[in-house]
């Protein structure tokens, strides 16, 4: 153990230098300049998540962000009352950066790169004169003296444990942050990887690469556990993109509970009851009727999806043409383009995953302050916290909102 003359003394101890922490870092040397802050990060560089957002552009919140999007909203609910949106774009705008929303409402850079948002917080951190430790992992907290001491060697008047959860290890949540917790007194709910790809059961090494757009998948096991829509991508053995991704945290936790088979239910034309593409599908058999089965569904889908839903229902052959399909194949392939199930597997896992599901219990976090209720002076900010949501910079929203509610009460 350090002697207390080697002790290094802090009024802020900021554990993990992720988006929440480096955002409660500035707010509160904004709000208190006196302050003695520091930010402690075990990688080499704080922010290196903030990079990999959003395809490395950073889809930083987006402006269509309400709580009801997140799990656990009605705690959301306080923290966005005080910092929605609008107010963390005016955060960044304060620092000088300019920022665009799309259609979707998501909100980037003007520079359409993530680096630009780390290099507009790393400057005001520097201007603020916050410290930054790297290369120092925090493994132990301890309260003492009124305060914490961090690894035996740092002591903090106040501490603010943002290390993230366990998606992307190798960009520094590998899920340490937790253990600090439970030290202290918390609990931690179970953890699932979220917005990652899901694995299947079924062959659909035939559609690896193919996407399909504007999809809608159902998640069941045997009863209706979530439903989503948007871009499907299929790998080597499962589906990927948005649609699926946003189903992962929910099969993770079908499969945990074994409660039966749980499968994806893809709709690959939702804009069109089974009803209107049987009649499309009839239309296509009259202008079509001698070109081959695979270009029963070309003018409506990826070729290689329409081949894979005819071979599901028995009706792919070589030499067959559209023409020898009776009435009752093309109600079957439209019934089956409407519900092509596939049996989930499993997820690609925490190493692939952008969001971890659970974590620290709001029950145990103040929503006005985001100070432990059990530990004072102990605060939490970001993705270590039970509250996730879907893909679109809704998460980002989560980490910089519950960040500056965090530096504007943390003294």
């Amino acid at each position: 153990m350090s002697r207390g003359f080697d002790m290094k003394k802090y009024d802020v101890a900021v554990v993990g230098g992720c988006a929440s922490g480096i955002t409660a870092a500035i707010n509160a040397k904004r709000k208190n300049p006196k302050l003695n802050i520091v930010i402690i990060e075990k990688l080499p560089r704080i922010g290196k998540k903030i990079l990999a957002t959003g395809n490395g552009r950073c889809n930083l919140t987006n402006v269509n962000a309400v709580a009801e999007d997140y799990c656990n909203s009605d705690f959301v609910s306080d923290i966005f009352a005080k910092y929605p949106p609008q107010r963390v774009i005016g955060f960044f705008e304060s620092m000088g950066l300019v920022t665009f929303a799309d259609s979707e409402g998501r909100v980037y850079p003007r520079s359409n790169m993530a680096s630009s948002v780390l290099d507009v917080l790393r400057f005001e951190l520097e201007k603020l004169g916050v410290e930054i430790l790297c290369d120092t992992a925090v493994t132990q907290i301890k309260k003492s003296n009124g305060g914490f001491v961090l690894n035996d060697n740092i002591f903090c008047k106040k501490v603010l444990v943002s290390t993230g959860g366990k998606a992307s290890p190798s960009q520094g949540s590998d899920g340490s942050g937790y253990a600090l917790a439970k030290q202290l007194g918390h609990s931690v709910t179970p953890l699932c990887p979220a917005l990652v790809p899901l694995t299947v059961r079924d062959n659909v090494r035939a559609l690896k690469g193919v996407r399909a757009r504007n999809v809608s998948l159902t998640l069941t096991n045997g009863r209706p556990l979530a439903k989503t829509s948007g871009e499907l991508l299929f790998t080597e053995n499962g589906i990927s993109g948005i649609a699926a991704m946003e189903l992962a945290a929910e099969a993770e936790k079908s499969l945990i509970s074994a409660k039966g088979k749980t499968f994806t239910e893809i709709d690959f034309v939702p804009d069109m009851s089974e009803k209107e593409l049987t009649v499309y599908l009839k239309k296509i058999k009259d202008i079509n009727g001698k070109a081959n089965i695979d270009m029963f569904f070309a003018g409506i889908l990826p070729k290689a999806i329409g081949v894979e839903i005819c071979k599901a229902i028995s009706l792919y052959k070589n030499d067959r043409t559209i023409s020898q399909l009776k009435e009752e194949d093309i109600i079957s392939a439209a019934r089956k383009a409407k519900k092509f199930r596939l049996e989930v597997a499993g997820t690609k896992g925490f190493a692939n995953a952008q969001v971890t599901s659970g974590g620290v219990p709001v029950s145990e976090i103040s929503s006005n302050t985001m100070e432990s209720v059990i530990c004072n002076g102990l605060y939490f900010a970001g993705e270590i916290t039970d509250v996730d949501a879907r893909c679109g910079g809704f998460n980002l929203q989560w980490a910089f909102a519950s960040g500056l509610l965090a530096g504007e009460n943390i003294w």
